[in-house]
């Protein structure tokens, strides 16, 4: 949330924030609402302030993250406002653009637009300023005038912990085999269990309530299987979105209790022993956790991870190489996400999963075609931020 008079940077600064985190911000103006879309004068009863509130909370449904940005007068807006922030499931940070009357007339005559500056007048600046039009409840952080654009987009990127959504360029040529059976970081490599997690607090939510596609193959008696973070979820429905008409999402696996991590990779560590008997133990937990996350790290049993392939309209799955839980054994490396003894057919259709779901924010396992995960240490190493947002939860 930006607020501030009029010429006091809000904008640009929404602006800035856009530029330095790429896609995945969503800037919601109440110009554009209130003059652009519905050109309608600002009133206590406008209809701009309801459209604001229902235009930011389908953004974050979506999984974007939203700058509302505008004058947005405390006593006609600060309701709305105050409900985004109560009902927000993630972290609200509100800031308030304090620039004094005087300089406000300075920036604006400053600006080069002709037809603006006859239209909007000092005397209309003046009309409209109110000094220190803060929220109830102490919900602002006051910026003061001095300072700069770049000093407080800086700012606002470092306390809300935005990071670009792709950090890491993407690969100039395609990955050879070799590269495909060793991906540059594995869930073993302590670098990820080196990633503090600063929990959120989010619950789990089913995504059977929200009609998803969901395969039974890992149905268990508590629908565990079913559950996400809030967070995740709403990535779900925005990579959802960006699928070509025809093709859809089938979940088939989230949530998985500690317990059942842990059998999980003893019973694949065993299964590699026993074809590898002159292995190390450190070889056997690096190898297994090619396929399955030793348990203390483990994305799924933080609500963070999905399993999830693609179907046509008629619920049918799409050929991406390989079957979803396949070992690399198994499939002769086709399990991971850049093999390259694909079909066309099967690469095609790997790479509409993999650019919707890192559209949504998701991050790959490399290892995994089908493995996405959002806000746990994994995904916060490959977006170089300082900590993950989700750690080990149990199911209510």
């Amino acid at each position: 949330m930006i607020r501030g008079n009029s010429a006091s940077g809000k904008s640009r600064v929404a602006q800035g924030l856009r530029d330095r985190y790429g896609r995945g911000i969503a800037v919601v103006g109440q110009d554009v609402i209130r003059r652009n879309v519905l050109r309608e004068h600002d009133t206590a009863r406008g209809a701009n302030i309801a459209l604001l509130g229902r235009i930011a909370r389908e953004a974050l449904n979506a999984g974007f993250h939203v700058v509302l940005e505008g004058i947005l007068y405390a006593d006609r807006y600060g309701h709305m406002i105050t409900s985004l922030v109560r009902d927000h499931r993630g972290i609200s940070h509100c800031y308030y653009l304090d620039v004094p009357l005087e300089a406000m007339l300075a920036r604006h005559a400053s600006k080069a637009d002709a037809v603006y500056l006859e239209q909007v007048t000092d005397a209309h600046l003046a009309s409209w300023y109110r000094e220190l039009d803060l929220l109830p409840g102490a919900l602002e952080t006051v910026i003061p005038v001095d300072s700069t654009l770049p000093d407080t987009v800086a700012r606002i990127v470092r306390e809300t912990d935005l990071a670009p959504t792709s950090p890491v360029p993407p690969p100039q040529c395609k990955p050879s085999q070799e590269d495909s059976m060793n991906p540059p970081v594995l869930m073993s490599d302590p670098q990820v269990a080196a990633i503090p997690v600063r929990e959120c607090g989010e619950p789990l939510v089913d995504v059977r309530d929200h009609d998803f596609r969901v395969d039974p193959r890992k149905h268990d008696p508590q629908g565990a299987f079913a559950h996400v973070r809030e967070g995740v979820l709403a990535r779900l429905r925005h990579a959802r979105s960006l699928l070509p008409a025809g093709i859809d999402l089938l979940f088939i696996e989230g949530y998985r209790p500690l317990s059942l991590q842990q059998r999980y990779f003893t019973e694949y560590q065993a299964e590699l022993a026993a074809a590898q008997p002159g292995w190390t133990a450190e070889q056997l937990h690096q190898a297994a956790s090619r396929y399955v996350s030793p348990p203390e790290i483990a994305p799924h049993s933080a609500g963070a991870a999905v399993d999830v392939t693609l179907v046509d309209q008629d619920g049918h799955e799409l050929d991406l190489g390989t079957r979803v839980n396949a070992s690399p054994e198994e499939s002769d490396g086709a399990c991971f996400t850049h093999a390259t003894h694909l079909s066309d057919q099967a690469r095609h259709h790997r790479t509409l999963l993999l650019n919707a779901m890192e559209g949504a924010g998701f991050t790959n396992y490399g290892t995994e075609f089908w493995h996405f995960s959002a806000g746990d240490r994994y995904d916060a190493l490959m977006r170089q931020e300082p900590h993950a947002r989700y750690g080990p939860i149990e199911l209510p």
